[in-house]
């Protein structure tokens, strides 16, 4: 679906922000990219990428047009047609911290004008849109949503690093707080997506992305805690779940790992199991248990490398240990609650000396308490152990089994004598 051109603002540069406004602007819109990070707005203006999912020469291609212009200023959304709004929506003491939508949606509606439309992407809890956003655009504007606004939801399904699954081929779910915001929002994204799928209601929107979450998370969960009873069992979890997936039906393929990380999967499920207990006074006891057993993963990985280290009559305290990957996905440089940081600093806290390999994220971006090295022979061979927590494919995993001593491997990459795995 084609649409006439038209001045969109999207509130976030960040992993969902910077790449919608890029397909945005290969749609043929104009875009101001807001983002109150100088920093970041103004290395994104020099054609500095940060996300694989826009490399710096589509980055390039976007600014070259014309059409995309980076702000740290609102006054830059006078005039908009559509706003879309992108920004980080975190847990703060265990609930869910909407200041950076709140604060987005008084900012945007000072320039808010009759018969422009208002869209959240941003994750959240069932009724955000309807009972937060909306009273603030209303109040600090004068205009009424759905009446002299169109005001919507769709939820980003932003896939850090998929190359078969982008933006534009991932469908994706839009609904309005009434049948005109709908049409507005569905038009808007069908200029962008191949597929829109419309919904009722902007809370049945946002349930639909903490629901694809909370599945991933407490599925996730099913096999970490496997992986853990599987060792003592003396049964080899990665057989079990590669014989699994050879049912043609009712099983999906879910993988162990050293945690979970990202905005998504650590947070995301907290905002259903927050809502729940607010509104029915009911405790969502699959999320409770999920979040439990995947945010102990890394202690129990910090555990087995101390256990393998004493095997070989090493104390974990004064060893030499080599961390490979502190990104919380394979082949991105996205840190994000990252489970691989927590491992380097858990074996921190018992006393090992720890080196890290990280070819993707951004060094201003890593740890100050991490030091990275570049992946060699002469690294490997000087480790105790070495440990496979993000298994990006630059990698030379056949150098690791070959030189090293003993190789801790939670995302089953190495196989070779040395190799312990989860």
């Amino acid at each position: 679906m084609s649409v006439a051109a038209k001045k969109v603002v999207v509130v976030g540069q960040g992993y969902v922000g910077l790449p919608l406004a890029v397909r945005v602007v290969e749609a043929g819109h104009r875009v101001v990219g807001l983002d109150l990070d100088e920093l970041r707005v103004k290395r994104l203006a020099a054609g500095e990428s940060f996300a694989e999912d826009v490399p710096s020469p589509r980055l390039l291609a976007a600014l070259n047009s014309g059409r995309y212009h980076l702000s740290t200023d609102y006054a830059d959304a006078a005039g908009f047609d559509i706003c879309v709004i992108t920004v980080p929506t975190p847990l703060k003491d265990g609930a869910p911290d909407l200041s950076f939508v709140e604060s987005a949606a008084q900012a945007v509606a000072r320039y808010l004008r009759p018969n422009a439309t208002v869209i959240l992407e941003s994750t959240t809890y069932p009724c955000t849109t309807e009972h937060v956003v909306s009273p603030i655009l209303e109040a600090h504007s004068g205009l009424r949503a759905g009446e002299d606004f169109f005001l919507g939801y769709s939820p980003e399904r932003i896939d850090p690093g998929n190359r078969k699954w982008r933006l534009e081929n991932t469908p994706k779910v839009v609904s309005g707080v009434d049948e005109v915001s709908l049409r507005q929002v569905e038009e808007f994204y069908g200029g962008i997506v191949d597929r829109t799928v419309p919904v009722s209601s902007p809370r049945t929107a946002e349930l639909t992305k903490l629901l694809e979450n909370t599945f991933r998370h407490v599925n996730i969960a099913l096999v970490n805690e496997l992986a853990m009873f599987c060792r003592p069992l003396g049964i080899d979890i990665w057989e079990v779940i590669d014989a699994a997936s050879t049912k043609p039906f009712g099983y999906m393929r879910f993988l162990p790992g050293p945690g979970v990380g990202g905005h998504c999967l650590p947070i995301d499920p907290s905002y259903l199991s927050w809502q729940v207990k607010q509104a029915l006074q009911h405790e969502f006891r699959f999320v409770a248990l999920a979040n439990d057993i995947n945010s102990h993963m890394p202690d129990h990985v910090v555990l087995r490398v101390a256990r393998g280290l004493n095997t070989r009559r090493k104390p974990v305290n004064g060893s030499q240990v080599l961390v490979l990957g502190l990104a919380y996905k394979k082949n991105t440089g996205d840190i994000r609650e990252s489970p691989s940081v927590a491992v380097a600093q858990g074996l921190q806290k018992l006393g090992a000396h720890v080196l890290a390999v990280e070819p993707h994220v951004d060094p201003s971006q890593l740890p100050p308490d991490i030091l990275c090295v570049e992946l060699t022979e002469e690294q490997v061979a000087a480790a105790d152990a070495v440990v496979v927590v993000t298994d990006h494919d630059a990698f030379d995993y056949e150098m690791v089994e070959r030189v090293a001593d003993y190789v801790f491997d939670a995302c089953n990459r190495c196989r070779g004598g040395a190799a312990e795995r989860l």
